[in-house]
């Protein structure tokens, strides 16, 4: 039964919360920046006007949230004096309790994410490491966990570059993931996968253990200036194939940008980005130009980032060695994060998209660290 003391800690949380977000600054922000949206010349700097209005969805999606929650707890509130009078169950008062909480929760944890991209759409790109036929499912395998994740999140899920397996599954991959806060859910997940099973390639049915790498970037919108380098810029097309096997097209729609830029000690270094997302070669070379502003503004934070000692000391290099999760299915079966230590038994569960605990967990440990 929900009690006095459980109701009370709810309503601290709540008020903490209204505190915390700036509500009341917020709604004032709103309603001014929505006068200012009305101006007629408004439009004349572009770029102004889609940041203005970027941030003033944000403040309105924060409003909205804190508002539902706190509609759910006046809910609670009434159902509590119906159940006093008999017209409601116990049973009535523990799922809108128990509804409340996880709209609290899901909005506390949505408040750590506030990094600068966070609130991005993603850029999710798995390649198979060592270990060839098997890898490649391993990645096939993965895709499928990273898509099932993002539809129940609500996300719309773009294929950008696709590459089949030699004999099955996927030598690399990259998707969109399209929605606010996409890349600060998934940006704990770059780094080295490893899955332990029976192969299903192998007769002799013997374990086999396979790695993918995922890496994970901030998709760039109109609103984030980031200056390229043309003269860097080369390109290759090629004709491409979708996961069917079956060619596209006739003609090179595919392209391949190479990008070239000096590092901070001067060493000569390359972007290359692949895309075979549409039939047009002029729109696959557009989505291939915002990939590039994306990698680069991702270096751009990371080297923010660097900056600051306590992220530095937790920071991983996406490399092969920086292995951050096992996915065991034989001899026994556990999905266990090596950073944080979150594990599961319901493997079937976490290849289905059920990874929640996984990205809090990470996410929870990384706002400690940088306290």
């Amino acid at each position: 039964m929900v009690t006095q003391e459980n109701l009370k800690e709810i309503q601290s949380r709540i008020q903490g919360l209204y505190e915390y977000l700036e509500i009341e600054k917020k709604q004032v922000e709103v309603q001014n920046e929505e006068e200012k949206s009305s101006d007629p010349t408004f439009w004349d700097n572009p770029k102004q006007a889609e940041s203005l209005l970027k941030n003033l969805r944000l403040k309105k999606r924060w409003i909205e949230e804190y508002n539902e929650v706190y509609l759910l707890y006046e809910d609670l509130t009434v159902l509590l004096d119906f159940y006093k009078s008999g017209e409601v169950s116990e049973e009535e008062i523990e799922v809108q309790y128990l509804k409340l909480n996880k709209k609290l929760e899901d909005i506390e944890f949505k408040n750590m994410l506030s990094a600068e991209g966070d609130d991005l759409s993603a850029i999710l790109q798995i390649t198979a490491g060592a270990g060839g036929t098997e890898s490649c499912d391993w990645v096939g395998m993965l895709m499928r966990m990273y898509i099932m994740w993002a539809e129940k999140h609500k996300f719309k899920v773009r294929e950008l570059n696709y590459q089949e397996g030699d004999v099955a599954g996927v030598k690399t991959v990259t998707l969109e993931i399209d929605g606010e806060y996409a890349f600060g859910y998934l940006k704990g997940e770059n780094g080295v996968h490893r899955l332990v099973r029976i192969s299903p390639f192998d007769s002799n049915a013997k374990r086999h253990t396979s790695f993918a790498s995922v890496y994970v970037y901030p998709l760039v919108d109109d609103s984030i200036d980031i200056q390229i380098n043309q003269a860097s810029i080369s390109w290759d097309t090629f004709r491409s194939s979708g996961a069917g096997g079956q060619n596209v097209n006739k003609v090179e729609t595919g392209v391949r940008l190479r990008y070239k830029y000096k590092d901070e000690s001067q060493e000569e270094q390359e972007i290359i980005i692949e895309n075979t997302e549409s039939r047009s070669q002029l729109q696959n070379k557009e989505k291939a130009l915002q990939l590039l502003k994306s990698r680069l503004f991702e270096m751009e934070l990371e080297k923010r980032n660097a900056k600051r000692e306590e992220i530095e000391a937790g920071k991983m290099k996406i490399e092969w060695g920086s292995q951050i999760r096992n996915y065991v299915m034989h001899p026994y079966r556990l999905v266990k994060d090596v950073r944080t230590g979150t594990e599961t038994s319901d493997v079937d569960g976490v290849m289905n998209g059920e990874i929640d605990e996984f990205l809090k967990s990470y996410l929870m440990l990384m706002g400690q660290k940088n306290k």
